[in-house]
């Protein structure tokens, strides 16, 4: 019983690292980001609201926690929004690899926020660890050698903005769900995110893609990457060390990446991998210990 929560989370992790694989394979066969993010929010609300039903005939608690809960989730919602638009544009700009990589420096951008705000010190460890991380997205976007050939700005700046927008989502969602129930807030989450990526994405893409032979991949990406992986994640997390589920947390970019090597025929060259080892064993280390 006590390998179970582990294995959750490392069944999410996996799930998300998939679902990015997947997300670049559709976009491979012409799809945009926009669209393909737009069928992972579609599907995953599907999913949640499923969730949310069969929790409330079970006999659920459905509290929305009064005004201050509805602000949270939507703020949670833009953030899942733009965290997974983000990914999308970094993976096609550059590669799963890479993307999934950079989104995975999130945590050192929740460090500076506990900086600014004087919640947390600063000391020579952590000063290290940022300077590491710093270091590994040069290596591995390939700024120290002049940049790679398959990588541009436009991506690397994406990549970024995913992991700035990732940190958004985690401190909305963990204010909401100190107000209300986990799948209510999930539920407004993910309403937020479809109706913001209605408004931008084209609509006439999103009608094709439903008599396509790619929507049993649009299915899986917003089933593996929305609906199963939250539902065996949060259980999973409840019964975790936080210092364990963030080392278990690597699995994400490591199972992209081997998704991107082996199935999309991505490469990267030896600086790249030497990158991506620092910041996934340094964010990790980092995650460790602040827990």
């Amino acid at each position: 019983m006590q390998l179970k929560g582990p294995a959750l989370v490392m069944l999410a992790a996996f799930l998300w690292g998939v679902s990015g694989g997947i997300g670049g394979l559709l976009m491979t066969h012409g799809w945009s980001p926009l669209v393909v993010t737009f069928y992972r929010g579609a599907v995953g609300l599907a999913c949640i609201l499923l969730w949310w039903a069969l929790h409330r005939l079970a006999g659920g608690s459905q509290r929305v926690g009064g005004r201050h809960h509805w602000p949270w989730s939507v703020l949670a919602g833009l953030g899942v929004a733009g965290n997974l638009t983000f990914y999308a544009i970094a993976i096609d700009r550059t590669s799963v690899a890479v993307a999934a990589t950079l989104m995975y420096t999130a945590p050192i951008y929740v460090l500076l926020a506990a900086f600014l705000a004087g919640r947390e010190r600063a000391d020579w460890g952590k000063a290290a660890a940022i300077a590491l991380v710093l270091l590994g997205v040069a290596l591995l976007t390939g700024l120290l050698d002049g940049g790679a050939s398959d990588i541009t700005a436009v991506g690397v700046a994406a990549g970024i903005a995913s992991a700035l927008s990732y940190t958004l989502f985690i401190l909305a969602f963990q204010n909401a769900a100190a107000r209300g129930t986990v799948p209510t807030t999930l539920a407004i989450a993910f309403a937020t995110f479809v109706i913001v990526l209605a408004l931008l994405v084209d609509r006439t893409r999103v009608m094709a893609a439903l008599h396509s032979a790619d929507l049993g991949g649009f299915l899986l990406l917003g089933f593996f990457g929305v609906g199963l992986s939250f539902a065996v994640y949060l259980p999973g997390l409840r019964r975790t060390p936080a210092s364990l589920a963030s080392m278990i947390a690597m699995v994400e970019p490591v199972t992209a990446s081997l998704f991107g090597l082996l199935v999309l025929g991505e490469t990267l060259g030896l600086s790249q991998w030497l990158g991506m080892a620092m910041i996934v064993i340094t964010v990790t280390t980092l995650s460790v210990r602040r827990h």
